[in-house]
């Protein structure tokens, strides 16, 4: 009785910290920054990962995001061959599929083959072949090698317009650096959508070579 009401008490605190930006306890990705480029761009280096991802056919979804969060809660909260419950960490990475290059995504989607891919990162002390195997087949755990990224940091909301702009931003930032685009660029969403938008800490990321 006295577990339970320990943990009422404490989604409950989580929730209020939340709403105003504060993810307490939760871990992150450990980087570390190699230089700035401008007044608004991390170099960054981050050691390898590993992560539960998922992906969601944007066109037969009503909510896209929110189904892959579900699908890889589930994971993390027990729904997997050990059913074991993994701590939940941030940022979470989404990065929808199909988009041009050139603008990269999620700036620009094309009409087909549209897919949003979502990956929550698990706690640093999982290596892969520590983590249980996954119930649900479309729940996929990979090995993320390190990564040099260019980093471009923003608040207030991270839907597909806002995410669009500051990847615009990202990628005209990067054209005068020494910094060439070697990947992807997917965004970090940090807190939960309930959150205050002015407080929330989002981030738009991309692959760099030198």
């Amino acid at each position: 009785m006295l577990e339970k009401a320990t943990n009422f008490l404490t989604s409950i605190l989580f929730a209020i910290l939340s709403t105003f930006g504060l993810n307490m306890g939760t871990e992150q990705p450990k980087y570390s920054v190699i230089e700035g480029v401008g007044s608004d761009i991390e170099i960054r280096e981050y050691a390898p990962r590993v992560a539960a991802e998922t992906t969601v056919d944007m066109s037969g979804s009503e909510n896209p995001r929110s189904e892959g969060f579900r699908a890889i809660a589930g994971y993390i909260f027990g729904a997997n061959k050990g059913r074991k419950k993994i701590d939940m960490t941030t940022p979470v990475e989404i990065q929808p599929t199909g988009s041009k290059i050139a603008m990269t995504a999620p700036v620009e989607l094309k009409s087909s083959d549209r897919q949003l891919t979502m990956r929550f990162f698990m706690p640093a002390e999982y290596k892969l072949a520590d983590l249980p195997e996954p119930i649900n087949p479309k729940v996929r755990l990979i090995e993320i090698p390190n990564a040099m990224v260019a980093a471009l940091v923003f608040s207030g909301k991270a839907d597909d317009r806002a995410i669009s702009t500051k990847t615009a931003e990202l990628i005209e930032g990067l054209k005068s650096s020494a910094y060439k685009i070697a990947g992807t660029p997917v965004a970090y969403l940090y807190n939960p959508p309930w959150t205050i938008p002015f407080l929330r800490r989002n981030e738009v990321i991309v692959p760099v070579a030198k």
